[in-house]
């Protein structure tokens, strides 16, 4: 049973300050929309020369778009709990040696972790999650149990439940069987069907979420749309197979560009734009290892699984007309300052006792105000593998994504300057000795203050 939420309502000066500055003193709602294994190179407002992505490059345009923002884990579920949550995934004991929950693990995401959903239930949001949840499937780490009114989507990854005679590798076939996975679809906890048919996911879960700002458009909410693709297997609709210069994988992520453009638009329609925050990003870099389906980091080094940038820096893109200044920025955030972000937009403290890792963007969002200057740590697992201080990175482990079996130790640690090097190419300790004291005593203070939740991946 969750312990009763201690929340305090921010002072009224900080309050009114807050409300003039982003919404006029109308209730802010809030849209989450994450990717699944998108990777940073994959959009055309990040580089992409063959994937086509005008809604999302119109939300860039009229946002604000992130060069420097990173998901908080290498791998999915560890990075869930961490957006959800605002902390680092070791304090809620949502990562370990097995990285993922799997559709027999008996733990989840702790009871008594707060949800961004459950935290603004005091200011009276609706709430519903659509789409992959991966955060448990037991008792107290389900979508209902967890602050969320409605439910629509998988319980974990597209790729689980294989079907026993299927092939080994078979979910990163360009044209995977349909029938070859018996994951569920649910509606608030119930199975609607199964396998669920994986070609109409995008389409329904937009359906579902274009459906439920209609409904909510006189009250506040909060929207969490959690797409199951562009993870393998990959699936797209009819209407956009085989449309794709990048084949089955940009035929996937075109038809998530369209379902952000119904998003989008719905809240325009409805006339709650100018009061809805819209941000986009995904769980972590592409799945590299399974080639023409496995998506593209750019220039950055490695993908999904690994802690060198191309797997945890990400797409991310902040929208609310009339609201924020379009623009692009450097300044370094990551998935957890959402829900400090969403909760000053709501006029409510940070419940009490509770660690937080993340920082309310509003003043870089609406007065394009710098960052207090922050360090970000690469946890892969529950090992603490590298840390950003400014443009820093320092690497004490390192290890591919797949493939490398044990982590490679570095002492002293490698450093690459990330402003000029992002490729991570270039280590330069050697000459800056005084950079690597620095980050060492950050890392030690931060280990300090880490208190581990019990493990709940094994």
């Amino acid at each position: 049973m969750k312990m009763p939420l201690l929340f305090h309502t921010v002072p009224l000066v900080v309050l009114m300050a807050v409300c003039a500055t982003a919404v006029g003193g109308e209730a802010v709602n809030v849209v989450v929309i994450f990717a699944d294994d998108l990777g940073y190179g994959d959009l055309g407002c990040y580089g992409s020369p063959t994937i086509r992505t005008p809604q999302l490059d119109r939300m860039a345009a009229e946002g604000l778009r992130f060069t420097d923002f990173y998901s908080a884990a290498e791998v999915c579920t560890p990075s869930r709990a961490a957006l959800l949550t605002g902390r680092y995934p070791i304090r809620s004991g949502m990562c370990g040696h097995r990285r993922v929950l799997f559709a027999d693990s008996p733990g989840g995401l702790p009871p008594a972790e707060i949800t961004l959903a459950e935290a603004l239930k005091p200011r009276g949001y609706a709430t519903m999650h659509i789409g992959k949840w991966h955060l448990g499937i037991h008792a107290g780490g389900r979508p209902l149990d967890q602050g969320f009114d409605r439910s629509f989507g998988l319980p974990y990854s597209n790729d689980m439940d294989a079907r026993p005679d299927l092939p080994r590798g078979a979910s990163g076939w360009p044209d995977p069987p349909h029938d070859g996975w018996n994951v569920p679809l649910l509606r608030d906890g119930q199975v609607v069907e199964q396998p669920a048919d994986q070609t109409t996911l995008t389409r329904r879960y937009t359906e579902a979420a274009v459906g439920f700002i209609r409904e909510h458009k006189d009250r506040p909410f909060f929207l969490y749309l959690a797409h199951t693709f562009p993870h393998v297997p990959l699936f797209a609709s009819a209407a956009f197979q085989g449309q794709s210069r990048a084949g089955i994988y940009g035929d996937a992520v075109e038809e998530l560009d369209w379902s952000v453009g119904q998003v989008l638009s719905a809240l325009s329609n409805a006339g709650i734009a100018e009061r809805t925050l819209v941000f986009f990003t995904s769980d972590n870099g592409p799945w590299l290892i399974m080639g023409d389906q496995g998506g593209s980091a750019g220039l950055l080094r490695d993908g999904k699984g690994s802690t060198w940038e191309g797997g945890m820096r990400v797409p991310g893109i902040a929208w609310m007309p009339g609201r924020i200044r379009p623009g692009v920025t450097s300044e370094l955030a990551h998935t957890m300052d959402l829900l400090p972000t969403a909760l000053a937009l709501a006029g409510i403290a940070p419940p009490d006792g509770v660690t937080l890792d993340g920082a309310d963007l509003s003043p870089l969002l609406f007065e394009s105000q710098a960052l207090p200057p922050r360090p970000f740590f690469y946890y892969r697992g529950d090992q603490l593998f590298a840390c950003r201080l400014g443009p820093w990175k320092a690497h004490f482990l390192t290890q591919t994504g797949y493939g490398q079996p044990q982590p490679e130790q570095h002492d002293p640690p490698l450093l690459f300057h990330l402003g000029r090097d992002p490729s991570e190419k270039r280590n330069v300790a050697a000459s800056h000795s005084d950079v690597l004291t620095q980050i060492q005593e950050v890392v030690q203070a931060h280990r300090q203050g880490v208190v581990p939740g019990a493990p709940q991946l094994q």
